[in-house]
């Protein structure tokens, strides 16, 4: 069986008034001691027009923290991949593969709001159709062969990447996915599914089952990799955990229901304007160490995931705490969990 993997979403959203640089430079600071914590894996998602709250786009943000954190793999998680063409993204992540020595992973999802679809000029009725385009061009591009391809909102004409893969055939495709069709498409064109950090665990069983089948039906199998994401922190009391990080993830998820995204979760878990308490239960990973280990080892055992991304950032939580946690999970978490697989 497999060693779990650990990973952290460095979120980089901030409310309104903060300093941004002072900000960056503290993610800086956080991938700098994952790196040396001998953390597996460091995720940026990907959103535009943020409003009212600060965050920085996603390639940029890479392509400096690799430096910082040279022996982490990179997540791209996730690329809104219906909103861009295929050329380009093909490039960018053959230059991101290339720069980082093969580190990339490539996550890709639809996304979910109308104000980034307008700022790119595209309707959101086609978005399913521009996404399958976009990732069969994208995949055809990085087996590095000359690609003639006529999409619906592109055409390649003998088109070759320009820069050579380390990673044969591109960067691993996670599909991030919420809604039931989403995980069946994720099984036909990913190379796993992505498990989403809003749904509760007893949602994310029922979805595995869809998950499961869908890959039968394609005759693919489970994959070897199988990542989720969760909201995460860890303190030395239960909590004291509850004390620091609940006002922050509650903020959080306040500004995701603001952008939209219970909408596109499914109808008997979309409720995400909870109080913390019930939003926390079988959602969030928050508590001792002792209890993060456990919870953590339960999503392995139901849903066989082998790789936790964590989000260990609410909306402003002092840089304090996230180095402690992190120093933390590394030093007393990580070994409870692998010892106990």
């Amino acid at each position: 069986m497999a060693s779990m993997q650990f990973g952290v979403m460095l979120r980089g959203v901030f409310p309104q008034g903060e300093d941004m640089r002072a900000r960056f430079a503290e993610l800086m600071e956080q991938a700098r001691l994952m790196d040396s914590l001998g953390y597996d894996s460091l995720t940026k998602g990907s959103h535009y027009a943020t409003y009212p709250m600060h965050e920085m786009v996603q390639l940029p943000f890479l392509s400096r923290v690799m430096a910082e954190a040279p022996s982490l793999r990179l997540n791209a998680g996730v690329v809104l991949l219906a909103l861009h063409k295929p050329l380009d993204v093909a490039e960018q992540f053959a230059t991101m593969d290339l720069m980082s020595g093969g580190k990339m992973i490539f996550g890709c999802a639809l996304g979910y709001r109308d104000v980034e679809y307008k700022g790119f000029g595209v309707p959101r009725k086609g978005g399913v159709r521009r996404f399958e385009e976009n990732l069969e061009a994208v995949r055809k591009l990085w087996t590095e062969e000359p690609v003639s391809m006529v999409g619906s909102h592109f055409e390649l004409d003998e088109a070759r990447i320009s820069v050579p893969l380390v990673q044969k055939g591109g960067p691993p495709v996670w599909i991030g996915a919420n809604a039931d069709p989403a995980i069946e498409r994720a099984a036909r064109l990913g190379d796993c599914w992505y498990v989403n950090p809003h749904q509760r665990l007893d949602t994310l069983t029922r979805q595995l089952d869809i998950y499961k089948r869908a890959l039968d039906e394609h005759d693919k199998p489970f994959p070897a990799e199988f990542p989720i994401r969760r909201e995460v922190f860890c303190a030395p009391t239960h909590d004291e955990a509850v004390r620091v990080a609940g006002p922050h993830l509650k903020a959080m998820y306040e500004a995701y229901e603001e952008w939209g995204q219970d909408k596109v979760m499914p109808a008997d878990d979309n409720d995400i304007s909870q109080r913390y308490e019930e939003l926390a239960r079988d959602r969030f990973i928050v508590g001792s160490p002792d209890e993060v280990a456990e919870e953590m080892l339960r999503y392995h055992r139901t849903l066989g995931v082998n790789h936790i991304i964590m989000s260990v950032q609410g909306t402003g939580l002092p840089q304090s705490a996230t180095l402690d946690t992190l120093e933390l999970m590394a030093k007393e978490v990580f070994p409870k969990v692998r010892q106990g697989m």
